[in-house]
């Protein structure tokens, strides 16, 4: 069963599509439809691809009242959230997340967005997409709050692969920083390198190695290299970008996302304590509610798969409507913005030879 859709215009505009597997995460169907319904009423120029089972699939469409702006993909399989990457890269043709992602393959999406398995998105978005020429290690980068003036700061790698060398990072920091440029709008990103210190003595051998890479290619790049950073700035008002293999950003991310669940549960056992301490939060409801909205994940929910030849967007695998909406948001504006084609423009323009190039062997991919 497939839905059509017109896609053609809407106005004097062509609607931008994005291609949405709707199997993936934690509370399936109802949870990405509800965050496609959200994203439509906000924005009449968004046209939507949805894949997974019809039968699941078409009564929500129908009944959020979405039948002109979604197409539907019937797929009959899933990606499990357990799934191994090799195995649906070997199996996978039949499912959501693989038809999803090809829709970006064969031009009719410019943009994907799934919440399901990363490790198996990151290997059907390699072997479909393949990586932008000059890449040796896509990466996954996330927003994260921060002080700066637009609310957020960019890390990256997150979880895409362990590990990194030094040229790695750079490639790394070249991608933050169109990231940074075509989707925050910031016209000369700060880039920070995270290490245990910023002494220009401490850290790994790669890490000093990528450091003086970074400094030297910074400002053809057009971009502002502030040195080394550490765990204490990824929230501060010091970088824009954020630069780490994906071991160590996939734990800082995870241990941030814990964190703020932790202040919000602590916060309302406090105010929920006594008599007077529930009249506190009265007093404070309005400051409380704006806290709440800082920290919360779902406003900042979406890792861009950077490096490929197509725009990926992975939606936290708990994500509600508003997490998924807010993914689907960022998907649009990258895709607004034509930020595969800059990325690609970027790292060709630095004239580095990837590792295939020099005669070393290609990585293994190993996702975290």
């Amino acid at each position: 069963m497939t839905t059509t859709f017109d896609q053609s215009t809407h106005g004097a505009r062509r609607r931008t599509v994005i291609s949405v597997d709707a199997m993936g995460g934690d509370q399936g169907p109802p949870a990405v439809v509800s965050g496609i319904a959200k994203s439509a009423e906000k924005n009449p120029d968004i046209g939507f691809i949805v894949h997974g089972r019809a039968a699941e699939i078409a009564p929500l469409v129908e009944k959020a009242g979405l039948t002109d702006r979604c197409e539907i993909r019937d797929t009959a399989e899933v990606v499990t959230m357990d799934a191994k990457p090799a195995h649906v890269m070997r199996n996978g043709k039949n499912t959501s997340m693989w038809s999803a992602v090809d829709a970006v393959k064969n031009g009719e999406a410019q943009a994907v967005v799934s919440c399901g398995n990363t490790g198996a998105l990151m290997a059907v978005s390699m072997l479909r997409l393949r990586k932008i020429p000059g890449v040796d290690r896509p990466a996954i980068a996330c927003l994260w709050p921060s002080r700066n003036t637009g609310g957020f700061n960019i890390m990256l790698d997150v979880g895409a692969d362990i590990r990194a060398d030094e040229r790695d990072l750079l490639q790394y920091a070249l991608m933050g920083g169109s990231y940074a440029r075509n989707g925050l709008g910031i016209d000369r990103p700060r880039i920070g390198l995270l290490n245990v210190g910023t002494e220009e003595h401490k850290g790994r051998a790669e890490i000093k190695s990528a450091h003086d890479l970074i400094a030297e290619m910074a400002p053809a790049a057009e971009l502002e290299f502030v040195g080394f950073v550490e765990g204490g700035d990824i929230p501060s008002n010091r970088v824009d970008v954020i630069v780490t293999d994906g071991f160590t950003g996939n734990v800082a991310l995870k241990t941030g996302e814990g964190t703020a669940s932790l202040i919000r549960e602590l916060l309302r056992e406090a105010f929920n304590a006594t008599l007077l301490s529930k009249f506190a939060a009265l007093l404070a409801l309005g400051s409380l509610k704006r806290l709440t909205k800082r920290i919360d994940p779902r406003r900042v929910n979406g890792g861009v798969f950077l490096g490929l030849n197509g725009t990926v967007v992975k939606s936290h695998g708990s994500a509600d409507a508003t997490g998924v909406s807010s993914a689907i948001k960022l998907a649009f504006r990258l895709a607004e913005s034509g930020f595969t084609d800059r990325l690609a423009a970027r790292v060709a323009s630095t004239g580095q030879p990837s590792h295939d190039d020099d005669g070393m062997p290609e990585k293994n991919e190993q996702n975290a």
